[in-house]
């Protein structure tokens, strides 16, 4: 492969990336309402829960960690989980209902009105995304979706939602990305210090 052409699949990707996140100016306010409703949840005692496919399991990951940990400022640990990564759930649920219930059947078993779950699919269309939602919804929580471009099922589906407008998988995910990071500052910016929170 040469310079040339390496350097033009690299500059693809990064100008995709460009415009999607760029995008997210206009979803800055919605993401400053999901943090107060995040925030809403957790000084109600409530739980935030996050769920995805791949690359958006990996998000979901993130969102729980940087919730339980910290993202740019000390404060107390916050109650969060992602519904990816125990295995042994997650594949005793697959093997026993199949893999459309793999988050659905969690959502039923942990969730309480109140709390928030954050589902994030680049298609808005996964099955078991979609169970989770409704999951969700039947149990009073708050579901809050990252997609691609609407209008799509999980779109539909979630109390609200910030649908990326761009046709390329890793560029909807770049942006997923920064809108976690985004949620997680104005969840920051809005919790107690650290004592405040129990």
């Amino acid at each position: 492969m040469t310079p040339q052409a390496s350097g033009g699949a690299a500059a693809t990707v990064v100008t995709q990336a460009h415009t999607a996140i760029g995008r997210l100016r206009a979803e800055a306010d919605r993401l400053e309402r999901w943090g107060g409703l995040v925030v809403d949840g957790l000084l109600a005692g409530g739980l935030v829960m996050a769920a995805g496919n791949g690359g958006s399991a990996t998000h979901a990951d993130h969102l729980a960690g940087e919730l339980v940990g910290r993202f740019r400022r000390e404060r107390g640990p916050l109650r969060a989980v992602s519904l990816v990564v125990d295995h042994a759930t997650l594949s005793a649920i697959g093997n026993d209902y199949g893999f459309d219930e793999v988050f659905a059947r969690q959502v039923s078993a942990l969730a309480r009105p109140g709390d928030v779950l954050v589902l994030l699919s680049t298609s808005g269309r996964s099955p078991n995304v979609l169970r989770a939602a409704a999951a969700g919804r039947a149990a009073g929580v708050v579901v809050l979706a990252m997609t691609g471009r609407g209008p799509n099922p999980l779109a539909d589906a979630a109390c609200d939602a910030l649908c990326v407008d761009a046709s390329d998988t890793a560029s909807i995910q770049d942006a997923h990305h920064v809108a976690v990071h985004a949620l997680c500052a104005v969840v920051d910016e809005l919790i107690p210090p650290p004592g405040g929170l129990r």
